[in-house]
């Protein structure tokens, strides 16, 4: 699953432990109110279900989350070799070509930009380590340097409310500032976001002229610095043809407890003490009495990655010009420094699952009415560039696109036998009917979104297709059992594998868990292809007004 701009990798890692801990409740509580009467999958179906391979939804994980593979970085060696081996499949299973000139592949170009060397947080006498001690946070991406004497000032906080003046007797023209990000114990993070208090002291810090501004830990955030500082270390990607974001403002930089230790090393109050007076409404700023040198210096080299689409071709002489439009995406984070990112459940199991589906199909005796596409995407992780890509330049009229269905999880379904599943956009279009009626024939608990707060159904690829009118799910399934021991399994491992060289295959995973995942894709992807009407919007949905290929704003969510 992505990181999406708007919403970093550790936010989402924090989103998905709370999702299975709500979709495994959820799933129970709802199980009486939202299913269905009991319905049956007709021979067909039940057939169609058979031909999907598990020993195919194990060997293609296996194949795309070797280390041959290298991680399958976007704009890496190891995306193409991935990209190429997705195509071979594609060619061996008879699924005709649909990308340019008459290949499997559409080509995307893109850039990646790096830290150089150059790039530095110098405290003293001693040279920060970026990605372990520093990192610089992605307000800007431009090239920036400052220097100073270095100065805390708690959370920068002024309120005459409370008494409180962080900022007392300290001029911060000039200066590095450190700083902590709120709030602080005593006041309600509902109170300071509703006051929009960390953006007031920003821009305060800015307009006093802060040579720099340096984030540090004060043990309750959600995610811990150390994680965010891996992710902004990383190379970054983007579309070739995308300018920067850069802000006018000075660098801003996040210190993990190592660095902040460095920091404090010569000051007069210990790390541990200046914490613990930050929380006082008495704290005042003071000064660390050391200097500081920071650059930030970035190279931006330009390529090209590959979404990956083929298609079956339909029966009807009529229906087989509209499409059922499968998808997952099948880049991870490659290599960086040395080191192999996997993304085994994220999210080469998704994407067997998605080929498991199409080889069903394939040697299906029968093929269905609507012609049935299959696309494998890439650039995901850093913003759904391949599916919005295809969206915008599709290699099938979008406009005859009947549906899609996506695959992106985080492993959920190989905990065990699925009892639970979720479709992420039920509520929009007669999809949500669908997914329930084959999930109440195959024994399948349907929940709704669970924590609609989070905002999921927009942070996937078939969000890219709903924006142009065409209604989609993301499938998502979780096991039955005891609902404890999945979420400490989930909560160790979104601590140690999320988007980590760790995201491997492990001995322990559940395959028929992920071959009902693909039965319920595949079954209502039968379903789609020879009903006698596409699938449409619902009237109470907010893109009930919508058609395919719409290029209009998206109707905002009221």
């Amino acid at each position: 699953m992505k990181t999406f701009k708007g919403r970093s990798a550790p936010e989402l890692r924090q989103m998905m432990s709370a999702l299975l801990v709500s979709l495994l409740i959820f799933g129970q509580i709802f199980a009486q109110q939202i299913a269905p009467v009991k319905s049956t999958l007709t021979t067909e179906e039940q057939e169609f279900a058979a031909r999907i391979n598990i020993q195919t939804i194990k060997d293609f994980t296996a194949a795309l989350a070797a280390p041959e593979m290298e991680g399958r970085g976007t704009m890496q060696p190891g995306g193409d070799k991935a990209a190429n081996w997705i195509a071979d499949r594609f060619k061996a299973l008879g699924l005709k070509p649909l990308g340019d000139k008459g290949s499997y592949l559409q080509k995307i170009d893109f850039k990646e930009t790096v830290f150089t060397p150059e790039t530095m947080f110098k405290v003293g006498e001693e040279s920060l380590k970026l990605g372990a001690d520093y990192g610089f946070l992605p307000y800007s991406t431009d090239a920036k340097s400052a220097s100073g004497d270095l100065v805390f000032i708690g959370y920068g906080l002024q309120a005459k409310s409370i008494g409180r003046d962080d900022l007392a007797g300290m001029d911060v023209r000039g200066k590095v500032v450190v700083m902590l990000d709120g709030p602080p114990a005593n006041i309600s993070k509902a109170d300071w976001d509703k006051t929009d208090a960390k953006w007031a002291i920003l821009g305060n810090l800015v307009r006093g002229g802060a040579a720099a501004l340096v984030m540090i830990a004060h043990g309750r955030e959600k995610e811990t610095n150390e994680t965010i500082i891996d992710y902004v270390s990383r190379r970054q990607i983007a579309l070739a043809s995308e300018s920067g974001n850069s802000l006018p403002i000075p660098p801003v930089l996040m210190a993990s407890k190592s660095g902040a230790e460095k920091l404090f090393a010569k000051s007069t109050m210990p790390l541990k003490d200046a914490l613990a007076n930050a929380e006082t409404n008495n704290f005042k700023a003071f000064k660390l009495n050391q200097p500081a040198k920071i650059a930030a210096r970035y190279k931006t080299t330009k390529g090209a990655s590959s979404n990956v689409v083929g298609y079956i071709e339909g029966s009807d002489a009529n229906l087989k010009a509209e499409a059922v439009l499968f998808t997952a995406h099948y880049d991870a984070y490659g290599v960086e420094n040395g080191r192999i990112y996997y993304g085994a459940a994220d999210n080469a199991l998704g994407t067997a699952e998605m080929l498991a589906v199409a080889e069903a199909f394939s040697k299906s005796p029968t093929k269905p009415k609507r012609s049935l596409i299959f696309l494998a995407v890439t650039g995901e992780e850093y913003g759904l560039y391949g599916s919005k890509y295809w969206a915008k330049k599709p290699t099938w009229d979008i406009k005859k696109v009947a549906a899609n269905l996506n695959l992106d999880g985080v492993g959920t379904e190989v905990y065990g036998p699925v009892k639970t599943m979720v479709g992420y956009g039920a509520e929009h279009s007669t999809l949500g009917a669908m997914l329930a009626d084959v999930s109440s024939a195959m024994g399948i608990t349907v929940a709704p979104d669970p924590i609609p707060d989070e905002r999921i159904f927009y942070r996937s690829d078939h969000y890219s297709f709903v924006e142009r009118g065409v209604p989609a799910l993301m499938l998502m399934g979780a096991p039955e059992g005891d609902i404890q021991a999945t979420i400490k399994r989930m909560e160790e491992w979104e601590k140690t594998s999320y988007h980590q060289p760790s995201d491997t295959i492990q001995p322990n995973w559940a395959w028929e868990g992920a071959k009902t995942v693909a039965d319920v894709m595949g079954i209502m992807g039968l379903r789609l292809a020879n009903a006698d009407t596409m699938p449409a919007w619902l009237s109470t949905s907010r893109f009930a007004k919508m058609e395919r290929g719409n290029t209009k704003a998206v109707p905002e969510e009221k």
